[in-house]
C-alpha cells in the first residue's frame, strides 16, 4: 500500500473513530464509546496501518492496570463502609444548607484527589441523597457541588481521574512533582467552586436555610453496627490504601504498587467476582482501543506534520493547549481529548514539554464541569439523582457548570504561566 494510501486512510479511521466519540455512538446503531474505540482499533488492523505487533506495543498498559487496580481498591472501601462512615461523621453536626454544600464539596474534593473521582461520585451520590432528604432541603445544589468538587479535586493528582493517570504514563512526571504543580490549582478551584455555586443557587440554599435553622438537631438516622468481618475489611482496606498513596509520593511506580494494593485486597473472604462485577471493564477497553487508532495516527500523519516547528506552540503552550484540550474535552470527552495530544506534546521543545503536560491535565480536567456530558462523574452524579427521583437539567448544570468552568480554567492557567518551581 503506497505512503499516500496509506496517510489518507488513516485520517478516515481516525476521524471516524473521534466523529463517533463525539456523537457518543452512530445514527441506527446501539453502539457505544467503547465499542466505537474497539471497531477503530480493528479498522487500524484490518486496514494494516499496524501490525498486531505494533498494535499490542502502542497500549500503555500501565496506566490500564494502574486504573484496573486502583478500581479494586476502592471498591474494596465502598464495600467496607469507608465512605458511608466519612460522610457520616462529616455531616452528623451540620446546622445550614450552606454548610452542608461546603461538606459535600470538601468531601467530594479531597476524595478524588486521593481516589478515582467518577468512583467517588459513585459513592457519595447515594449518601448526598439520603441526607438531603433527611434534612427535608433541595437536594440540587449538594448534587451539582458534589460532580463539580470531584473534577475540581481531582486535578490535583496522576490518580485524581483516568487522563491524569494517561498523562502521567505518557509524561513520566512523578506523583509528587505533578501534585506540587497542580494541588494548588485543586485547593483555589474548590473555594472558588463552593463560592459560585453557594451565590447561584442562594434562593435554594436560603430557602432551605430558613425552615431548617437547626439540622444539626434532627435525629439522625442509626448506623447500622459493624460486626467484625466488615471492621476487619475496612481496617485492612484502609492500611493497603494509606501505604499506597505513601508510595505513590514516594516515587514508586504508580502501575506496580496499584496492582499490588489491589492483590493484597484481593486475598481476602470477599468473593472476587462481587469486585470484578463493579470494575468499568468497557472504559478500560476503550482504553486500549484509542491507544492503537492514535497510535496509527501518530505513525502515518503526524509524523509529518512538524509539531516541534508550530511557532504557536512555542510562544504560548499553556494558553493554546488549555483552549484546545477544553474544547475537545467537551467533544469527545476527557480521555480521548488527552489522547489526541499524545503525538503532539513530544516533539515540542524539550523544555516545554512538561509543562505543556501539566496544562493537558489541567485544562482537560476542569473543562469537565462545563455541561453534564463533560465528565463520567457528572453523568454519574445526575442518573444516579434521577433513579432516586431527582431531576438535574442540563440547564440546572450549566448555571453553575459554566462560570466554574471559565473561572478555574483562568486560575489553572494563570498559575502555572507564574509558577517558577
Amino acid at each position: 500500500m503506497s505512503e499516500s494510501v496509506t496517510f489518507w486512510l488513516t485520517i478516515i479511521v481516525f476521524a471516524v473513530t473521534y466523529l463517533g466519540l463525539a456523537l457518543g455512538g452512530f445514527p441506527g446503531l446501539r453502539i457505544d464509546r467503547t465499542g466505537i474505540a474497539l471497531t477503530g482499533a480493528a479498522a487500524v488492523l484490518g486496514c494494516r496501518l499496524l501490525n498486531f505487533d505494533e498494535a499490542v506495543q502502542s497500549v500503555d498498559f500501565a496506566t490500564i492496570v494502574l486504573l484496573l487496580g486502583m478500581m479494586i481498591v476502592v471498591e474494596y472501601l465502598r464495600r467496607a463502609d469507608f465512605f458511608d462512615i466519612l460522610a457520616g461523621r462529616a455531616l452528623a453536626h451540620v446546622h445550614q444548607p450552606s454548610t452542608l454544600l461546603a461538606v459535600v464539596m470538601a468531601l467530594s474534593g479531597v476524595l478524588s484527589a486521593l481516589l478515582v473521582n467518577d468512583v467517588v461520585c459513585l459513592a457519595l451520590t447515594p449518601l448526598v441523597l439520603h441526607v438531603t432528604r433527611h434534612l427535608k432541603i433541595d437536594p440540587k445544589p449538594h448534587l451539582i457541588g458534589l460532580a463539580i468538587a470531584s473534577n475540581v479535586g481531582s486535578t490535583a493528582t496522576l490518580t485524581g481521574n483516568p487522563q491524569n493517570m494517561i498523562i502521567g504514563g505518557l509524561s513520566q512526571i512523578s506523583y509528587l512533582r505533578f501534585a506540587a504543580k497542580l494541588a494548588p490549582i485543586a485547593i483555589v478551584g474548590l473555594v472558588v467552586s463552593y463560592l459560585i455555586t453557594l451565590v447561584l443557587f442562594r434562593s435554594a440554599l436560603n430557602a432551605g436555610q430558613s425552615d431548617n435553622l437547626h439540622l444539626g438537631d434532627k435525629p439522625a438516622d442509626e448506623p447500622a453496627p459493624m460486626n467484625s468481618k466488615k471492621k476487619s475489611l475496612l481496617i485492612k482496606s484502609l492500611i493497603v490504601t494509606s501505604a499506597a498513596v505513601a508510595l505513590f509520593f514516594a516515587g514508586a511506580p504508580m502501575a506496580i504498587v496499584a496492582l499490588g494494593a489491589a492483590a493484597i485486597l484481593l486475598l481476602d473472604r470477599v468473593k472476587p467476582e462481587k469486585i470484578y462485577h463493579r470494575v468499568d471493564w468497557g472504559l478500560l477497553v476503550m482504553f486500549a482501543g484509542l491507544f492503537v487508532v492514535v497510535h496509527a495516527f501518530e505513525v502515518h500523519v503526524m509524523h509529518y506534520a512538524g509539531v516541534d516547528k508550530w511557532t504557536v506552540l512555542r510562544s504560548s503552550p499553556i494558553a493554546m493547549l488549555s483552549a484546545a484540550s477544553a474544547i475537545l474535552s467537551n467533544l469527545v470527552s476527557n480521555v480521548p481529548a488527552v489522547l489526541l495530544f499524545k503525538p503532539i506534546i513530544p516533539d515540542m521543545p524539550g523544555e516545554i514539554q512538561e509543562t505543556a503536560w501539566l496544562a493537558l491535565a489541567m485544562s482537560s480536567t476542569l473543562a469537565g464541569n462545563l455541561t453534564v456530558l463533560g465528565s463520567v462523574a457528572n453523568l454519574i452524579v445526575v442518573e444516579k439523582a434521577r433513579k432516586s427521583g431527582v431531576i438535574i437539567t442540563l440547564a440546572d448544570y450549566c448555571r453553575a457548570g459554566i462560570p466554574v468552568t471559565i473561572v478555574t480554567l483562568l486560575i489553572g492557567m494563570a498559575w502555572l504561566a507564574l509558577a517558577t518551581y
